[in-house]
């Protein structure tokens, strides 16, 4: 079987290990694991200059922004609020890139958390810099319902209410251009964004490398399997 290759954007972060301190290029596990389990081959992409993001992107057949710290506001025109985190200007820069170059290739993208922030900032679109309810305490995972839109894409890939696992304080503010809203939680927080038409685009407020609903990201595997000419389904789907 031929396996997609999925590219996971990672970020710069001091880190320990055995006798060692030192910055580490970083990604929570949960994230490739689901690629692997969804019938992908995930590779973790590193940060570089953003005049090398179209040729990294090339060379994937999907990719998957990562969540983490929060999009600094000056990239929607905004002043920040105190309770907004210290910036990340090379992350912010070098995943802009990211995006902007997958969505100029055609590229099948799924942004989650911070990802689908910054997805719909690439697009023009703002934030609301912090909200209450999204999560369970500091380190720890809240849980939530969400829901639906019919006929969007995710209704396609999750026509039910779902319990999802959460860990966010901003959200989406004003659209960006082109964008839908394809999912809300029962406070009328948009949960999931996506872009009509052929190119697959999808982010997910939630973080679903800590839960075990495989769907967005098999659907994200089987876009990127079929944008570029693979014969075969994840492996999974096939014994569905």
């Amino acid at each position: 079987m031929s396996k997609p290759l999925i590219g996971i954007s990672t970020y710069l972060q001091p880190a320990k290990w055995g006798v060692w301190d030192m910055p580490a290029a970083l990604l929570p596990a949960g994230y490739p694991r689901l690629v692997q389990a969804a019938g992908g081959l995930a590779a973790m992409v590193p940060p570089d200059s953003p005049s090398y993001a179209e040729e990294v992107v090339a060379r994937l057949d999907g990719l998957v922004v990562a969540g983490g710290a929060d999009v600094e506001p000056v990239r929607y025109g905004a002043e920040p609020d105190p309770r907004t985190g210290p910036p990340a200007r090379e992350r912010d820069a070098w995943e802009l890139a990211l995006i902007q170059a997958a969505l100029a290739s055609g590229t099948p993208l799924l942004g989650i958390c911070r990802g689908m922030q910054l997805l719909n900032v690439a697009l023009g679109g703002t934030l609301v810099q912090h909200l209450d309810g999204h999560t369970a305490g500091p380190g720890v995972f809240g849980r939530h319902t969400v829901r639906p839109v019919p006929g969007t894409r995710y209704a396609s890939v999750v026509p039910e209410e779902t319990g999802v696992p959460t860990y966010h304080h901003q959200a989406i503010d004003r659209i960006g251009a082109g964008v839908v809203v394809s999912a809300y939680a029962a406070d009328g927080t948009p949960e999931a964004l996506e872009l009509p038409g052929g190119q697959w685009v999808l982010g997910v407020q939630w973080h679903p490398e800590m839960g075990e609903d495989l769907r967005v990201m098999e659907a994200l595997v089987t876009a990127a399997a079929t944008a570029a000419g693979r014969s075969s389904l994840p492996e999974r789907q096939l014994q569905a």
